[in-house]
This record gives C-alpha cells, sequence and structure tokens, in this order.
C-alpha cells in the first residue's frame, strides 16, 4: 500500500511539477515526493522525524482543517517553524477523512487545471487508504482472534496460535510477557466505554513504542492486554518502562489519577505457547496492585511476594483466617491511635525498633508504649515467633481485603 502511494505522490509531483506530501488523518507523514525547491523548518521535521511538530497540528487544527472538503491554504506562521505557506486537500473516502495532500505555495500558484488534478489525486488516494484501513482491520480482527486463543487454558489451541501469529509474521517468536491493564469498576461488569476505549489508546501507544511484530493487543471487556515477545536481556526494565506509559496513556486519556490505573507485568516465558502463565500473573498482579497500594500502579508479578499465594485464597476464606487479635486493634484504632499501622511498620521491619522509630518519626520510648499498648489489646507476645509471623500474615490479608486500619 505504501508503495502504491508513494507512485500516485510521484506521478502527481511530476505532473504538477512540485513537491507533494500525504499525510494520514492524524498529520503522521505516509510518503513524500523530494523537494526541489526552498522548505522550511516545519517540514524539514516532518521529514526528520516523520510527523509534525505538536504546534504545527494545533495550528492546522485552528483552521478547520479536519473539517474542509475541498483546497484550502495554511498561512505562514514563522514562530512555528511555518515559514511557507501550504496549499493542502483533505483525502476522503464517502465522506470519513482519511489524510491530506500537502503543496508548498513557494512553488507557485495553483492553477485551476491543477487543482482539479490535485482533487483527482485525492479521491485515488482516498481509495488506496481506504484499503490499507480494511486490510489493517483484517489483519486486527486476526490478530484479536489468535491473541484469545494464545490465552486460554487449551494448551493445544495456545499452540496453534502461536504458530500461527508467527507463520503469519504477526509476532515474533521469543521470550515472551504480557502485560494488563484495568481501571476501577465494579465487579463482574465491563468497562465503561469511555474507559474501554481509552485502554485501547494506551495499549496502541505502548506497542508503537515496540519494533514491529513485538507486540500484539487485546480488549477485553474488564481490562486490556499487552503480549510482547522477543525479549531482550533488559526486558525487565523495558517492560517497566511499556508498564509506565500505559499507565499514564490511560491516565491522560480518562483524566484519572495514577493510583486509578493498574497495570500488572506477568513473568517471562521461554516461548510463546506458554504466554498465558504470564497473562494469569498479570491479571493477578493488577489485582493486588488495586488492594495493595504500597505496591504502586505499575507491578511486576514477582514483586506481589505473600500477596501472591493470598490471592489464589477466596476473599470469605482469608476474612475468616484473620487472627482475632487484628480485629481488635482496628476496633481500638477507631480512635485514631495508629497501633495497627505502628504494628505493620515494626514488623515490616523484621521488629526493629530503631528503623521502625525513624519511619514513624517518633522517639523510641513512645514506640515500645505503643508495642506495649499492643500488646495489651490484641492479647499477644511480641517476642513470640508465632504471634509475630500470624500479625503479619493478617496484615497482608487486610490489605489484600481492602480493610483499613479501623473499622
Amino acid at each position: 500500500m505504501i508503495a502504491d502511494l508513494q507512485q500516485l505522490v510521484d506521478s502527481v509531483g511530476d505532473r504538477l511539477g512540485r513537491s507533494v506530501a500525504l499525510d494520514d488523518s492524524n498529520l503522521h507523514i505516509l510518503v513524500t515526493t523530494t523537494h526541489p525547491g526552498e522548505v522550511d523548518q516545519a517540514r524539514v521535521e516532518s521529514l526528520v522525524r516523520r510527523a509534525f511538530p505538536k504546534a504545527f497540528l494545533q495550528y492546522v487544527a485552528s483552521f478547520g482543517a479536519w473539517e474542509s472538503r475541498d483546497i484550502f491554504t495554511l498561512p505562514a506562521r514563522p514562530e512555528l517553524g511555518i515559514a511557507i505557506a501550504r496549499i493542502g486537500i483533505p483525502v476522503r473516502y464517502e465522506n470519513v477523512l482519511q489524510g491530506f495532500l500537502w503543496l508548498l505555495e513557494s512553488e507557485g500558484p495553483l492553477s485551476e487545471t491543477h487543482a482539479d488534478l490535485l482533487r483527482e489525486t485525492a479521491e485515488d488516494a482516498a481509495l488506496v487508504l481506504h484499503r490499507r484501513f480494511l486490510l489493517g482491520e483484517l489483519e486486527r480482527r486476526r490478530e484479536r482472534e489468535l491473541a484469545r486463543d494464545l490465552l486460554t487454558t487449551d494448551p493445544q489451541l495456545r499452540c496453534e496460535a502461536a504458530t500461527s501469529l508467527v507463520d503469519e509474521d504477526l509476532l515474533a517468536a521469543g521470550p515472551v510477557a504480557v502485560l494488563a491493564v484495568t481501571l476501577p469498576h465494579p465487579a463482574a461488569e465491563p468497562l465503561a466505554d469511555k474507559d474501554r476505549l481509552a485502554i485501547a489508546v494506551g495499549l496502541d501507544r505502548a506497542r508503537r513504542r515496540l519494533p514491529a511484530g513485538h507486540a500484539i493487543q487485546l480488549e477485553r471487556p474488564d481490562h486490556g492486554v499487552l503480549i510482547v515477545s522477543h525479549l531482550g536481556p533488559r526486558s525487565e526494565a523495558g517492560l517497566t518502562d511499556l508498564g509506565t506509559i500505559l499507565r499514564d496513556t490511560v491516565v491522560r486519556e480518562t483524566g484519572r489519577a495514577r493510583p486509578e490505573c493498574w497495570v500488572g507485568i506477568g513473568d517471562k516465558r521461554k516461548a510463546l505457547a506458554d504466554c498465558h502463565a504470564s497473562y494469569v500473573e498479570a491479571r493477578r498482579a493488577t489485582d493486588v496492585a488495586a488492594v495493595v497500594r504500597v505496591l504502586g500502579s505499575v507491578v511486576h508479578h514477582r514483586q506481589l511476594g505473600v500477596y501472591s499465594l493470598l490471592a489464589r485464597v477466596t476473599p470469605e476464606d482469608l476474612r475468616l483466617s484473620l487472627h482475632p487479635g487484628l480485629h481488635k486493634l482496628r476496633d481500638h484504632d477507631s480512635g485514631n491511635d495508629g497501633l495497627t499501622s505502628t504494628l505493620e511498620t515494626f514488623l515490616d521491619n523484621a521488629g526493629s525498633a530503631k528503623r521502625t522509630a525513624e519511619l514513624l518519626c517518633i522517639q523510641r520510648a513512645s514506640l515500645y508504649y505503643r508495642l506495649r499498648r499492643i500488646q495489651e489489646i490484641a492479647e499477644v507476645d511480641l517476642d513470640n515467633g508465632e504471634d509475630r509471623l500470624a500479625l503479619h500474615q493478617s496484615l497482608k490479608i487486610a490489605r489484600l481485603l481492602g480493610l483499613s486500619a479501623a473499622r
């Protein structure tokens, strides 16, 4: 398709005797002819970066380019690097905008004959771009179908999907990991349409940071999935970067705060057919991150620690396993004494009074007083290893269940 578009702009460029550029509907440059005449900084940057600067895009929008139906002129704007005015025409297929054809006004006026030729070229380009869109849709549909099969619990189906993805050049073979992303929503209900669209945009942006064939995406009713293949030696850092890009894009698209978008990253597997396990881990990481906020909003499965095991137990069984002493502390903390958080900090730091006092910004004498009160209220002995283990585990379960320190 790109070859067809290049041939098209080269042909009209020769007939017009001037340079021609074709962008998609987002002003990302697709193809361009050579530039025998003068060009300005905006054109140079568009050629080097393969995209127009943001300020230029906003300037074009201010002239109603996306609503135009015929040839229009974009005046020069030197402060934006646009020293030369542009002549543009929208490329539309059945009134749907596919892109823009651009000429440089500095290469001479546009006669009526040449204007008609430009209109004909826009129609031809619209057909090519529409076919390109349809083929892309077919490819995406096939990709989604195989991605679903790749994440199923059926080993045979996973192997067949992995083989097809590689054979059809949709995904490269090699080590693979899965990222999952979700947003707050009622249990057992799908995400709102706006949130699903934001997740699709986030997945697409993260995917575009990788070479072609190194990732595929899948949008599901309550979450999104990015399958990343052909991972290199620095894959862990790279996956974290991708997760951050994914989260930040979704947050920007929805207007939410960062802690309200959770990205889980599954562990790496050696082969595509084994990525289902990574997917399960990624989903578990998002579930845990949503309730255990101290882990952050971009979480690797390996970071979950004991939460990974606890997340496999039903919420009701987890509640039943809570140490009775923790219930007493939480009841007492309704008076905002902070004894539960003191206990958690103390146990998280292996019983180090010095470190706990520093983290809580209190004197060590105050800490010892709190610890005595905790033992009295919870009826436990913090010098006893069994009591400390049971309380520490219960605190982690309480976080996983989303229980606050006080009832």
